[in-house]
């Protein structure tokens, strides 16, 4: 049986809109597009590409896979380093998308999940060896919490406060609790933290 992992760098009032570039996600008029710009460190070379590496699906809404397919869904698989690896990678693993509103999908191996998402995402859980990860998409995330569907958090929390758009967590999240079983400061000043369902604990 697989896991279901969602992945964020969020701040820490919990925003996870637009980090990696101004024009990534403009919606609501975001303005602070590319705001983990300036907090790199060597160990970032290394956290995510070992979290990739244990990839074997891609869970995502709608917008967050329009970003990917426009991404790398396009980029060159030949291009060296991190990129071209993780180009390669998520070419070939199968995507999943909740969407009310696609009727097709143009990134090859990528497939509609039907209406009822949280019948569909335990049947990919058990039919899946290996993390389902699961990239932005909050609105999905909210979904899968309130269905006990989420087997562990991956947050990358930036020492920033934007106070304003996307949040993973937003108001009318589900009751959820959880396990810290990871905590791990960077030279950066980035925390990264895991976490997983607290034992005995639904939403």
């Amino acid at each position: 049986m697989g896991s279901i992992v969602v992945q964020a760098f969020m701040t820490l009032d919990g925003v996870v809109q637009a980090g990696g570039g101004p024009d990534e996600d403009r919606e609501g008029g975001f303005p602070y597009g590319g705001w983990q710009s300036g907090y790199s460190s060597a160990e970032d070379g290394e956290i995510v590409p070992e979290w990739e590496g244990r990839t074997a699906a891609l869970l995502l809404g709608r917008k967050t896979y329009e970003i990917f397919a426009g991404s790398w869904g396009v980029w060159d698989e030949a291009a060296g380093g991190f990129q071209g690896e993780l180009t390669r990678r998520y070419n070939r693993i199968p995507k999943y998308v909740a969407s009310r509103t696609l009727t097709g999908l143009g990134w090859k191996n990528s497939q509609l999940l039907g209406p009822d998402v949280p019948a569909e995402v335990r049947a990919l859980r058990e039919s899946t060896d290996g993390e389902i990860r699961v990239w932005g998409s909050t609105e999905l995330v909210k979904t899968l919490a309130g269905h006990d569907l989420v087997d562990e958090y991956r947050l990358v929390v930036y020492p920033l406060v934007l106070g304003t758009r996307k949040k993973l967590f937003p108001p009318g999240f589900p009751l959820t609790r959880l396990t810290l079983v990871e905590s791990r400061p960077l030279s950066s000043g980035v925390l990264v933290n895991i976490y997983r369902p607290a034992a005995g604990a639904g939403t």
